[in-house]
Parts: structure tokens; C-alpha cells; sequence
């Protein structure tokens, strides 16, 4: 064939592609980016930042405020899927199973509390107060060692497995599990097992100062993190425990995290999140460390996330391969306590206003 007209053919197909390319719609974000805009001049957020990704594609990093990308924000309970990812690193090498009983690494729980296991402790149905009651101090201790024993003379309001009831207390239990396991203390163990082969150089659970004095790991809430560190995070399980090559969590310990583990506890629907925020009425709601707000037919996760009460709202879903992270933290003292803004539920139109930009379609389809 004449070499001009292979060349010919070659430029057409080139110049094709262009406008092919041309025409394909890119997913406009300006209601997400307008929603977040406005709670922040409304003052309820200083600064917020939004990172999302399709099918492996950045598609949005945006700051608003006086947020940056070297913003550290305190993450409250987005905190837990981070604690229980490094927990289930300890699992994945053989140390700790998702079925020990805490008494096994912790004796001196030896009621109901101590027959609790691995799973229901990170998953809400261990029976575990859900925080310290009043009269008791609250995170006045300089580790998990001191923590636990704050909690051996509770005693536990439900019998294990028996009631789905989320907080906090029973993820210090699994965590000082993790540590005499390892003979580690938990921000080494949460360092070594996720932040450093994350590369989240700037996320930690400690120290978390309180007004007691105590500079507390506190793995259901005391976690600090960036935008591009938790965004490292949701890529790795996104990907089945695999970043960049390296794998930092096996797929099946992965799985495990995502699977139902309420396991027919009673769960309050009506009060609970995933109804509350996203009008679910399933009652397989948790995993280990994670929310299940959405099932397929088989009842496996489609939408998880791990929202807190200060606004930051991580989540992966699974049916249009999208992950993200709005990253935020509450001004509870200003106008969103006025106003009654709750940000724990609030955040979660995020990754619904995304899936609406992502089935934009250009005006001449």
C-alpha cells in the first residue's frame, strides 16, 4: 500500500479519536463543589477539601476556604476504618484472629465483656457501653493500657452479639488486643502496618490532648489526617489491599472488613445511621470499622464509608467505581450549632450529588 496513504489513514484515525474524545462528557461537579461552597460561607466549616477518583482517575481535588493540601484535620470516626484496617494487618499475619475472645489477651475482662471477640468489638456488638458513663473519667490515660483498665469495672449492657449499639469503647479493647499481640503500642503498630507503606506521612492517632492531661490513642475518634493521606487509604482498599505495587492488606482480610458482621444482632433501623442518612431499611449495616450503606441482591456492600460527627466523610463505591474523601472539620461553637447543622449527616449528599454528575450525558446524546 502507498506509504502516503497509510499516512492518510493514520491522521484520519488520529483526528477521529480527537473528536471522539472531544464529545465524551466529563462529570461536572459544580452542585457538589456549590453545597460545600455554601456550608462553608455559612461558617459551619473554616475550610473543607473534596478528593474523588473514577475508575482509577483523579476527577476532583478541590479546597474551599481556608483549607490546603497540607491541611492536618482532626477526622473523629473516619478514624475507625483506619484503626481497623491496621488491626485486620495484625489478623492477615496470623497474630490475632477476627474470633478471639478479649480475655484471651486480656483476662482481667473475664464477664461478658471478655467473651466479646475480635469482630464484635469493631463491629458494635460486643455489648460494650457504647462511651464512659458519666460519673467516669473520660480519656484521662496515656495509653491503651490505661484506657482498658478504665473499662474492666463497666459493666456490659448487652450480652455479645446479642445488639448492634455503636461507639467507642469496645475499638480500645480491640486495639490493646493488637498491641500484646504485636508488643507493640498502637501509633507504632498503626504506623508500621498502614500510615508508612500508605505513605500518609502526616496521619496519626496520636497524641490527641484532652483537657484531663491524657494525650489518648483513641481509635474510634482521635485520628488527624490529610486529604492526599486518606486518599492513599481508600486507593489501597479500593484495590483490595494493594498500593502501588505493594500489597498492605490481603484481599480476603479485605472482604472480611466489608462483609456483614451485625450477623443478625438486633440493629434499631429506624434509628441507625444507614436509614437515617440514606433511607435503608436493611439491617446489615456494619462491617468491621466501616458503614454498609448499600447492597446488591446478595446482600455484599456496595457503598461503604466510614462518616464522622465533625463532617469528614470517606467512602468507596463499589457499583460505579468511585472513591473519595470530603474532608472537613465542624466549628461546633458557631452558627452549625445555631443552626442545628448536623454534619454527620449531612455529608453523606456527597457521593450521591457525584453519581448524579457522573451520569451527565452531552446535549446531543
Amino acid at each position: 500500500m502507498n506509504p502516503r496513504f497509510i499516512g492518510l489513514i493514520l491522521a484520519w484515525s488520529v483526528i477521529g479519536l480527537a473528536a471522539q474524545a472531544a464529545t465524551k462528557p466529563e462529570p461536572d461537579l459544580f452542585k457538589v463543589d456549590a453545597i460545600i461552597q455554601q456550608w462553608v460561607d455559612k461558617h459551619y466549616y473554616t475550610g473543607a477539601s473534596l478528593w474523588v477518583v473514577k475508575d482509577g482517575e483523579l476527577l476532583c481535588e478541590k479546597y474551599f476556604g481556608d483549607a490546603n493540601p497540607g491541611s492536618v484535620v482532626y477526622i473523629a470516626s473516619s478514624g475507625k476504618w483506619l484503626a481497623a484496617a491496621a488491626i485486620a494487618a495484625v489478623v492477615d499475619e496470623g497474630r490475632l484472629s477476627w474470633d478471639d475472645p478479649a480475655s484471651k489477651w486480656i483476662p482481667e475482662l473475664d464477664h461478658a465483656m471478655g467473651r466479646a471477640t475480635l469482630r464484635q468489638l469493631l463491629s458494635h456488638t460486643a455489648g460494650y457501653p457504647a462511651y464512659q458513663p458519666a460519673d467516669k473519667p473520660t480519656d484521662n490515660y496515656q495509653t491503651l493500657a490505661e484506657s482498658v483498665k478504665q473499662l474492666i469495672p463497666l459493666k456490659p449492657e448487652n450480652q455479645p452479639g446479642e445488639r448492634f449499639q455503636y461507639g467507642g469503647l469496645a475499638m480500645q479493647v480491640a486495639g490493646r488486643m493488637a498491641e500484646l499481640a504485636t508488643g507493640k503500642e498502637w501509633e507504632a503498630l498503626f504506623q508500621e502496618k498502614i500510615a508508612r507503606p500508605l505513605e500518609m506521612k502526616n496521619t496519626h492517632f496520636t497524641p490527641v490532648d484532652n483537657q484531663a492531661g491524657g494525650h489518648a490513642p483513641m481509635l474510634a475518634g482521635g485520628a488527624r489526617s490529610t486529604l492526599r493521606d486518606y486518599a492513599n487509604f481508600l486507593e489501597m482498599i479500593a484495590r483490595d489491599g494493594e498500593f502501588r505495587g505493594r500489597r498492605v492488606l490481603s484481599k480476603e482480610v479485605v472482604r472480611e472488613m466489608q462483609a456483614d458482621q451485625v450477623r443478625g444482632a438486633h440493629v434499631d433501623v429506624a434509628a441507625e445511621y444507614v436509614s437515617r442518612a440514606h433511607g435503608a431499611q436493611h439491617t446489615a449495616v456494619y462491617g468491621l470499622g466501616e458503614w454498609r450503606e448499600e447492597l446488591d441482591p446478595k446482600g455484599e456492600a456496595l457503598l461503604i464509608s466510614s462518616p464522622s460527627w465533625a463532617g469528614t466523610y470517606p467512602w468507596i463505591d463499589k457499583a460505579n467505581g468511585v472513591y473519595g474523601i470530603f474532608l472537613a472539620h465542624v466549628d461546633g461553637n458557631g452558627p452549625a450549632s445555631k443552626e442545628k447543622f448536623s454534619s454527620f449527616y449531612a455529608s453523606h449528599v456527597i457521593p450521591m450529588l457525584v453519581r448524579e454528575a457522573l451520569k451527565v450525558k452531552p446535549d446531543n446524546l
